[in-house]
């Protein structure tokens, strides 16, 4: 039921209407850095490995990067293009199932990896380059559109405009994200190409995370496919305690079950086999999904 890629018709991609409540899809990380905070596929040969795994335990979907979110030294468009490009050639060429993701917040990155086989754009810098969104409508692709706090593209993501605590956390980045998704719509994006992300701890204290991750349903209630990245991210260490991203895993797991209860279509995550259980484990819980394997009690 959760949309595997042996189940997509031969010679078609994952389609992301199949990403939704009661049914989400998994988001891989291929990351091809070199300072990721947690894991990179620093060579292209590397990319390819981390994407036969990830397609074999489960992901539908990768998302390939080359500018990691932090600060750090500057990366040129041209380098961009460089490191994520021939990685999405490669990958349409052995998975063609496999939807590819470009995360970027730059058209020009954007425009070169549909070149090379990308049908989603996962702009995790909020519309800061609204030519973004027009490259989404002139190839008929996929659109992420986030929630930053304001933050500029590498900017230490914890910073925020918000108080310790503020309530109001939900209402500003439910707004954020939909008048993103509305200026997606204004530029020529199909509505069934968009997705919305709350983007925990990017803007955001802990607090602020945790309370997005408790009224996530108001985010699927708006009727846009709810991404949820949250794998291994700093809010989930500090709700356990001084935790190195290392150690997060038991604690991303449990936030994304509640995720998927909540109504989240995608989960992006560094651990798909263990995400892919969770998603099934969850839905069979709330009778979205049958069990996978049901002999018990029964032989």
């Amino acid at each position: 039921m959760r949309g595997d890629i042996s189940s997509v018709p031969e010679g078609e991609r994952f389609d992301l209407a199949r990403a939704r409540p009661g049914t989400p899809a998994i988001m891989a990380v291929i990351n091809r850095t070199t300072d990721s905070f947690y894991e990179s596929a620093a060579t292209l040969d590397e990319a390819i490995t981390a994407v036969e795994a990830a397609a074999s335990a489960g992901a539908q979907i990768v998302d390939i990067g080359g500018v990691r979110a932090g600060r750090g030294r500057e990366i040129s468009v041209a380098e961009e293009i460089d490191r994520v490009c021939p990685t999405i050639e490669a990958v349409a060429r052995s998975h063609p199932h496999v939807l590819i993701s470009v995360d970027t917040w730059r058209h020009e990155v954007a425009e070169a990896a549909w070149r090379a086989g990308a049908g989603l754009l996962n702009d995790t810098w909020a519309g800061i380059d609204p030519k973004l969104a027009e490259v989404a409508a002139r190839h008929d692709v996929g659109i992420v559109c986030s929630h930053t706090g304001g933050l500029d593209p590498r900017t230490d993501a914890h910073r925020n405009r918000y108080g310790l605590k503020a309530g109001d956390v939900v209402d500003s980045t439910l707004a954020g994200v939909i008048d993103l998704a509305e200026a997606a719509r204004a530029a020529g994006v199909r509505e069934d190409r968009i997705i919305i992300d709350p983007t925990p701890d990017f803007g955001k204290n802990t607090y602020h995370s945790l309370r997005l991750l408790r009224e996530l349903d108001r985010f699927a209630a708006t009727g846009y496919p709810v991404l949820l990245a949250i794998s291994r991210k700093d809010f989930v260490g500090e709700a356990i305690g001084e935790v190195a991203p290392s150690d997060r895993l038991y604690g991303t797991i449990a936030a994304t079950a509640l995720a998927v209860e909540k109504g989240a279509a995608m989960i992006r995550t560094h651990d798909v086999r263990a995400t892919a259980d969770a998603i099934d484990v969850t839905v069979a819980i709330t009778g979205e999904a049958a069990p996978r394997h049901t002999v018990r009690g029964l032989r």
